[in-house]
């Protein structure tokens, strides 16, 4: 079975949109109608008039764009895709934190599970984290679940920041070492750091930017050789995108196992067997959709 053909051919019987994170495997991400970062897909999430959306990415994503639209049918194709730093939200212990600065804005980063998102004033993403914190009438703001994000925007910011103790182990695991042995490997290198980095990796970046925001100052600059600190997928679509210039990883490629679960055949069965549906209580999906509306118009 010629399983990109396949997949096409399915998407189109059944009015099918393919949004696919920057993560996930390359076979994969040459299919996407949408291929981008969480906010770029929660945009196509929310602006396709396709009937079902099958989004190849963790679950929190396939969420996201459910509440986003819906009225259509959200497949996610790798239902043990989910996120570790989801994972680390506890929405009990998130009340007894508001509890305590019951004066301070919840902001939720998009990596969070619905129920979060619909305790949250206002989500984010690393594209538009700071500007959405700094604009918040609030003085005070609990920011969940990444610590490292939000020790990034605390550094743009005289708002006082409460961060939740979570993080993303992928970008965790890349280290001030790495990155500085791969600056005297490539020294002519642009070194790009996404914000979930450890704050001893961003003080090291030449840019700190989103996955998106790496491909678009890619495409942009006149520099032919860039470290990437990031997980390894992004570096695979570069190095497609950009064929003329050398892209590195900064470091030991890193690499999410749970974006790597999804493949080409759980794509296929997803449109065949139409599996696995997201389904949300609406009440939950009502108060969550504030939030993300809220993230949208910031961006």
């Amino acid at each position: 079975m010629n399983s990109g053909r396949e997949i096409a051919r399915l998407k189109a019987e059944r009015g099918a949109v393919l949004l696919v994170h920057n993560y996930q495997r390359p076979e994969i991400q040459e299919l996407a109608d949408h291929l981008g970062d969480s906010l770029a897909l929660a945009r196509a999430a929310a602006g396709t008039d396709a009937k079902m959306i099958v989004f190849c990415g963790v679950t929190f994503m396939a969420e996201t764009a459910k509440i986003l639209s819906p009225a259509k049918t959200v497949l996610i194709p790798q239902k043990e895709a989910r996120c570790p730093m989801a994972e680390m939200v506890d929405l009990r212990e998130l009340e007894a934190l508001k509890a305590r600065h019951p004066d301070a804005a919840v902001v939720c980063y998009v990596n969070t599970y619905a129920d979060v998102k619909a305790r949250a004033d206002v989500c984010v993403t690393s594209a538009n984290a700071v500007k959405v914190v700094q604009s918040l009438p609030q003085r005070r703001v609990i920011f969940v679940p990444d610590r490292n994000l939000a020790a990034y925007c605390q550094r743009f910011t005289d708002k006082e920041i409460i961060p939740w103790p979570g993080f993303c182990y992928v970008h965790a695991r890349i280290t001030y070492e790495d990155v500085m042995q791969a600056r005297q490997a490539v020294p002519d290198a642009v070194l790009l750091v996404h914000p979930e980095c450890p704050p001893e990796v961003i003080d090291c970046a030449d840019e700190v930017l989103s996955t998106e925001g790496m491909v678009k100052y890619a495409a942009a600059s006149d520099r032919r050789s860039f470290l990437i600190a990031t997980e390894e997928g992004l570096i695979a679509r570069l190095r497609r995108e950009f064929p003329a210039k050398t892209f590195y990883a900064a470091g030991t490629p890193r690499v999410c196992t749970q974006m790597k679960l999804t493949t080409l055949q759980d794509v296929y069965l997803a449109l065949a067997e139409r599996r696995y549906v997201i389904d949300l209580p609406e009440a939950v999906m009502q108060r969550a959709r504030a939030s993300l509306e809220r993230m949208l118009q910031y961006a």
